[in-house]
């Protein structure tokens, strides 16, 4: 046999040899697997166990992939969207993006109520003992604080005013007791409207004893729930509580969103600051500061109204739905990380 034949021999052993595994091969592969993927062991632990070198462990691993004698699956549960979610976070600099399925026969319907289950659960991870927790008003929060089962130790305080004073039992102030509840903390509420007729009234209201105590926490807050309104009724309580001259009015400056009574232009620039003069609201640079903020609101109506707020810098982690998502992921030129925490305003 001249050497041209021994090569062929030689190549045709070898591509026998990469097609298939004979039974101690398919032994130890599976055995080594079994130890790197569910006992945890280490690439060099395994060398040492079966005296090979860890590159040899390596390739036995990478082949018993490439043969399927192991699977890898990840599974997150049905009504996550864990590439849409990945794909958001990444394109807004977001600490935390959950997306959740959009319900098939409520796709118009801002903030669907499973947003504020799966905010709740991510509450539970993102809240530790000893925490200050702010929620400000809105029907996201209202139903993620109605879903909440767990929660470390914290403090709990209300971030603005009710929507309507008569209905602060159904509102946030019920939502701040729930949340305190379940912590089993201490609850700072605001018994007070969130839009006042003028500034002065404003003012005095927020010297009154229970919600300066209230305000006093608003510096010591270290994670904030909040809620996410589109300029158009319905989808904005601001919105709702002005009477139309005073919409067309800000509708003039180019608000595209509210936010705890603050608005936004399509850019995230602040406009319209003269009514949050009149609110009984934490202050922008107060969320600012705070290291977590989360935001909760989805339906395809919204999408440019979170945009807008996403680029102001306030908020670090959002819960939304597919149909937000797809929005927000083909809106404009990509936008600045929203870790990126200093008002686009300027100083």
């Amino acid at each position: 046999m001249n050497s041209s034949e021994e090569s062929a021999v030689s190549g045709m052993s070898a591509g026998r040899s990469a097609m298939r595994m004979g039974p101690a091969e398919l032994v130890q592969a599976a055995a080594m697997a079994r130890r790197f993927y569910l006992e945890g062991k280490s690439k060099i632990q395994i060398a040492e166990e079966f005296g090979v070198s860890r590159f040899k462990v390596a390739r036995v691993l990478e082949t018993a992939l490439e043969r399927d004698l192991v699977r890898i699956e990840i599974r997150v549960p049905a009504e996550l969207d864990a590439e849409r979610s990945d794909a958001l976070r990444a394109r807004y600099g977001l600490r935390h993006a959950v997306v959740v399925e959009s319900p098939a026969e409520a796709e118009e319907t801002p903030d669907p109520e499973n947003l504020g289950e799966v905010a709740a659960d991510l509450l539970g991870e993102l809240v530790n003992e000893g925490d200050v927790l702010g929620l400000a008003w809105g029907r996201s929060t209202i139903h993620m604080a109605a879903a909440l089962d767990r929660l470390p130790p914290c403090t709990v305080v209300q971030l603005t005013g009710v929507y309507d004073a008569g209905t602060a039992e159904r509102g946030s102030v019920e939502a701040v007791r729930r949340a305190a509840q379940v912590s089993g903390g201490d609850a700072h509420p605001i018994y007070a409207p969130m839009l006042l007729p003028d500034e002065a009234t404003a003012e005095a209201l927020r010297h009154q004893t229970g919600i300066a105590r209230a305000f006093e926490y608003f510096d010591k807050v270290t994670v904030a729930c909040v809620s996410i309104g589109s300029w158009e009724p319905g989808i904005s309580t601001v919105h709702d509580m002005l009477s139309d001259e005073e919409r067309a009015h800000y509708a003039s400056l180019g608000v595209a969103a509210e936010m705890s009574a603050h608005l936004f232009d399509a850019e995230g620039r602040r406009v319209g600051r003269d009514l949050g003069e009149r609110c009984i609201t934490v202050k922008t640079d107060q969320l600012r500061r705070v290291p977590e903020v989360v935001a909760i609101a989805g339906g395809q109506r919204k999408g440019p109204a979170i945009d807008a707020v996403l680029r102001s810098g306030l908020v670090t982690s959002l819960v939304t739905d597919t149909s937000a998502a797809d929005y927000l992921m083909t809106a404009g030129t990509a936008p600045r990380s929203a870790l990126n925490r200093t008002d686009p305003d300027g100083p």
